[in-house]
């Protein structure tokens, strides 16, 4: 399918947007809540303080996007790719992500609160202090991701692959990996974290 250019100047609340290719456009401040995007492409946009609550993104391309303090509250983002995002204090609470790729880039600061991951997979990318306190995560690959900071309070997990992390950082939430697999070695990284979730006290001998 041949995208046809954007041309309509900003975006709009309630858009639908369907087939367009938006490229190099600053979209920064803009409000397109609740617009829906069907078999786009979004390619090196600005997306400084945009606000895309409960917008809808469905067989969509996000390549190369920058942006701080993007609103994508309440957000859906089905059969989506997001490559070499650079992205700083993303809100994305309450979103619901399923056949996702993020692939590449860095992602600081990233609201998940609430949020439900389905068939997702996170690639090659670098998040710090990403809050996925009480989100929903089933069937979440991390793959040669660095995972700085992060917040899995009251997260729920099913089926959630750590084993190919290539830093694994938890800041909080540790006592929530039930659901998850890790490998040998983060097991042994993880092993203090985990003696002091259930109160073992580790010393040598004559301490």
């Amino acid at each position: 399918m041949e995208l046809q250019p954007f041309a309509e100047g900003g975006l709009e609340g309630e858009g639908d947007y369907e087939g367009l290719l938006f490229a190099d456009l600053d979209l920064a401040g803009q409000n397109g809540r609740d617009a829906r995007f069907l078999d786009c492409a979004l390619r090196r946009c600005g997306l400084d303080e945009t606000r895309l609550t409960g917008a809808r993104f469905i067989d969509t391309e996000l390549e190369e996007m920058r942006g701080i303090g993007t609103d994508l509250a309440g957000a859906v983002l089905r059969d989506v790719t997001l490559t070499d995002a650079r992205l700083g204090g993303v809100q994305m609470h309450g979103s619901v992500m399923e056949r996702l790729v993020v692939r590449g880039g860095k992602i600081d600061y990233l609201n998940l609160r609430g949020a439900k991951l389905k068939d997702v997979v996170f690639e090659g990318c670098v998040l710090v202090d990403a809050d996925f306190a009480g989100a929903q995560l089933e069937r979440v690959v991390f793959r040669d991701c660095i995972l700085r900071q992060v917040d899995f309070s009251n997260a729920r997990m099913n089926e959630v692959d750590l084993r190919e992390v290539a830093e694994l950082d938890i800041a909080r939430g540790v006592d929530r990996l039930a659901g998850a697999v890790i490998s040998p070695a983060q097991l042994l990284e993880l092993a203090p974290a985990f003696a002091a979730q259930i109160g073992v006290r580790v010393a040598n001998p004559g301490d």
